[in-house]
C-alpha cells in the first residue's frame, strides 16, 4: 500500500465520523454518545446475547459491560440469563428502550436524508452506489479466517448453506446421501483443516482440506454468502485453503465442481488451477481441477 492510500483512508476516516455525528455527546440529538446508541440498536427488538454484542461489535468485554450497564441504569436495558442456560447472558430492550430505538430510526432517516437533499439524483446514485461499495469492501477487510473444528456451529451453519444454494443451482438438485463420504475426521488434524471466515461475528464463507492421496489435498465445501461476492473475497479464500494445504504438507490441490457453477469455474481458472481427468467418482461432479503448490 502507499502513502497517498492511507492518507486517504484517513481522510475519509475524518470525514465521515463529522457527517455521522461521532464526535458529538449528543448522538442523534439524545443525551447519549454514539457507543451507546449503537449497542442500544444492535440489541434491537428481539435482544442480544452479551457475547454475540462482542464478537457483532468488536468491543472489549468490559467496555460493553459498562455501556450495557449505563443502559440498564437508565431503564433503557434489562439484561438476565438466556433462557436453557444460566451462563449467557441476554439484553433485551425495556418499553422506553424500543421507544428510544424508534426515534434514533426516525432521526438517523432525518440525517441521512440530509447528506442527500443537497445533491442532484445523478449524484445520490453515484453516492449511495460508492458508500454500498465501500461497505463491502470494509465487510472484505474485516472478515476472520480462522481454523475451527468441523462440528462447530459455525461450520454446520455455512455447511448447511452451501448444500442449500447447490441444491437450488445444480440441475438435477442435490443429494448429500449420494455425494461421496467425507465425515469431521477427515478435516482434523492430522487429515486435514476446517476453515471459518466471518464477519462482526457473522460467518459467510467456509471450507475444509482433507487428504486425497500422498502429498495431495482436496477442497471440499467451499462456499461464499452472496455479500461478499464480486468483492474478490473467493479468491481471497482460496489463498487461504492453499496455505492450509502447503502446511499440510501438500504439494498439489485438487477439486471438482460443477458445470452450474460458472464463476467458481472462472475462479479456479484464472488461479492456476487446470482440468484434470476425473479423480474421483462423485456423481454431482462435471470438471475435475488441479493445482500445484510448490
Amino acid at each position: 500500500m502507499t502513502s497517498e492510500q492511507i492518507d486517504q483512508v484517513r481522510r475519509f476516516h475524518r470525514l465521515v465520523t463529522q457527517r455521522a455525528g461521532a464526535l458529538d455527546d449528543h448522538f442523534l440529538g439524545r443525551d447519549r454518545p454514539l457507543g451507546h446508541s449503537r449497542v442500544l440498536f444492535e440489541i434491537g427488538a428481539s435482544g442480544a446475547d452479551l457475547r454475540e454484542l462482542r464478537a457483532r461489535l468488536g468491543l472489549d468485554s468490559g467496555y460493553l459491560s459498562r455501556i450495557v450497564q449505563s443502559l440498564e441504569g437508565a431503564g433503557l436495558v434489562s439484561v438476565r440469563a438466556a433462557p436453557g442456560d444460566e451462563r449467557v447472558r441476554r439484553a433485551e430492550l425495556t418499553e422506553a428502550g424500543r421507544a428510544e430505538v424508534a426515534l434514533m430510526d426516525r432521526r438517523s432517516d432525518e440525517a441521512a436524508e440530509a447528506i442527500l437533499a443537497p445533491l442532484t439524483e445523478p449524484q445520490r446514485e453515484r453516492l449511495v452506489a460508492a458508500m454500498a461499495e465501500v461497505h463491502g469492501l470494509l465487510r472484505v477487510a474485516g472478515a476472520r479466517i480462522e481454523r475451527v473444528d468441523p462440528a462447530a456451529d459455525a461450520a454446520r451453519w455455512c455447511v448447511s448453506r452451501y448444500y442449500a444454494e447447490i441444491a437450488r443451482r445444480f440441475e438435477g438438485g442435490f443429494d448429500p446421501a449420494r455425494t461421496l463420504p467425507y465425515g469431521d475426521d477427515d478435516f482434523r488434524a492430522p487429515r486435514g483443516v476446517f476453515v471459518v471466515a466471518s464477519v462482526d461475528g457473522e460467518p459467510v464463507a467456509c471450507g475444509g482440506v482433507t487428504t486425497i492421496a500422498p502429498e495431495i489435498g482436496y477442497l471440499k465445501r467451499m462456499w461464499v454468502a452472496a455479500s461478499m461476492r464480486g468483492l474478490g473475497f473467493g479468491r481471497r479464500m482460496l489463498g487461504a485453503f492453499e496455505d492450509e494445504a502447503r502446511r499440510l504438507g501438500f504439494h498439489a490441490l485438487r477439486l471438482e465442481t460443477n458445470r452450474a457453477l460458472t464463476e467458481a469455474i472462472r475462479l479456479y481458472e484464472s488461479t492456476g488451477y487446470r482440468q484434470v481427468a476425473p479423480f474421483n467418482a462423485e456423481p454431482h461432479a462435471d470438471f475435475w481441477f488441479e493445482k500445484r503448490l510448490d
